[in-house]
Formats: C-alpha cells, sequence, structure tokens
C-alpha cells in the first residue's frame, strides 16, 4: 500500500467515526431525557408520600391538611399538587415536570395517608 492509499484509508476511518457520532449522539441526548423523567416521576412519588403523612398529621393536630401538605413540598412542586381529603384519608396527587403536560400527567404520583380512627 503506498501512503497516499494509506492516507486515504485514514481519512475515510475518520468520516466514518463522524458519521457514528453524529448518529448517536440524538440517540444519547433520548436516552439521558428518558432517564432523567424517570428519576422526576420518582422524586415526585416520594414527594407526594411526604406530603399526604404531613396532611394526616395535620387532621390528627386538627390544622388544615391541605395547607400541611403544601408546606411540606418544596416551591417548585407546590402548584403541580392537588390534594382531596375525604374524612379522615388524605389523597395527594402530584405531576412531575415534564416537556410536554400530557407526560406529566402520564407520569403523575397518587399517594394516600390515613389519620387513623376518629376520636371518640
Amino acid at each position: 500500500m503506498t501512503a497516499l492509499a494509506g492516507h486515504v484509508a485514514a481519512e475515510r476511518e475518520a468520516g466514518q467515526a463522524t458519521v457514528e457520532v453524529a448518529v448517536l449522539a440524538p440517540l444519547l441526548v433520548v436516552v439521558v431525557l428518558a432517564a432523567a423523567q424517570l428519576l422526576a416521576a420518582g422524586a415526585a412519588g416520594a414527594l407526594a408520600d411526604h406530603a399526604a403523612e404531613a396532611a394526616a398529621v395535620a387532621l390528627l393536630q386538627g390544622t388544615d391538611p391541605a395547607a400541611a401538605a403544601r408546606a411540606a413540598l418544596p416551591g417548585w412542586s407546590r402548584r403541580r399538587m392537588d390534594v382531596r381529603v375525604e374524612g379522615r384519608r388524605v389523597r395527594v396527587r402530584l405531576r412531575p415536570p415534564a416537556p410536554m403536560s400530557a407526560l406529566g400527567e402520564l407520569l403523575e404520583a397518587s399517594r394516600e395517608a390515613d389519620a387513623g380512627p376518629a376520636p371518640p
């Protein structure tokens, strides 16, 4: 193989590597974004559980359960939360941050807490 042929072959290999990176980079971005979205959904579940427990404690103490649930969450998540109180049960629904609202609704976390039987 001549020096010129070796140089041409090296340029082709470099070009092939550039094409592979150009094809794989968007795929890698999608995978990273999907993993981040799943982590956000998991965090929403943990936060919803915490808020539901805080609301149940508020019921036991005779204070506002919705206010207690909102106070138990970080500021960014409060506007994404819905609190329902039915008797001594509290249900908290929390939508994780998502690039599309439909995706946030699909990954919504819902947790319940019970304040126990009513006092006599």
